[in-house]
């Protein structure tokens, strides 16, 4: 689900860029790859990267808690399937920018940034292409503070870009596994023998 979710919004905000920056362009304007990575040497993982381009990156995932279903079970037609309750994640992701131009950098994530702005929202109703098994996706900016920025970088391991990190919410992740499967209980007899 992942994987999913995060090459689709790659694809929006390409679509969005190249409509902004390139109408005419085919060029994807942001990757997802490792931003940690960049500048590591031509191995296959890094083949298609374009060094000179803004990069979406995972830096975090979180268990949003109070999504989760405490009931490990669901109703059917007739039936009752037993097992665990889907997860529900939040996906820290960073937009990073690098261009050997500063101003067109910023630029670029200024746009990022706008887009974000314009839908921070996203489902099967106003996405059609979203993958169904990505019920839905919200967006929201999070604002890290200059000790946490540098912790970060420091992580990555690479001097700093000119970034933005997200917070989406609600990537659902389940197992169509089933523990077990029962009838419903229909009705409740109660033996009334005195001996």
């Amino acid at each position: 689900m992942i994987d999913l979710a995060l090459d689709f919004l790659v694809k929006q905000v390409n679509t969005y860029l190249r409509m902004k920056l390139d109408p005419a362009s085919n060029n994807d304007f942001i990757q997802l790859t490792n931003v940690s990575q960049l500048g590591q040497g031509d191995d296959a993982n890094n083949a298609n990267i374009t060094v000179q381009n803004a990069f979406l990156t995972l830096v975090n995932i979180e268990e949003d808690r109070i999504s989760k279903s405490q009931e490990n079970f669901v109703r059917k037609e007739t039936t009752v399937v037993y097992k665990n309750p889907k997860i529900y994640l939040n996906l820290y992701v960073l937009f990073a920018v690098n261009l050997s131009t500063y101003s067109e950098a910023l630029k670029r994530l200024s746009l990022i940034i706008q887009f974000f702005q314009y839908r921070n929202v996203f489902d099967t109703t106003n996405s059609p292409t979203l993958d169904p098994k990505v019920e839905r996706l919200l967006i929201d900016m999070y604002t890290l503070n200059f000790e946490q920025s540098n912790q970060l970088w420091a992580i990555l391991g690479g001097r700093y870009l000119p970034s933005v990190l997200y917070k989406i919410r609600l990537i659902g992740i389940e197992e169509d596994a089933i523990d077990a499967e029962s009838l419903f209980i229909k009705t409740i007899a109660i033996n009334e023998n005195n001996n």
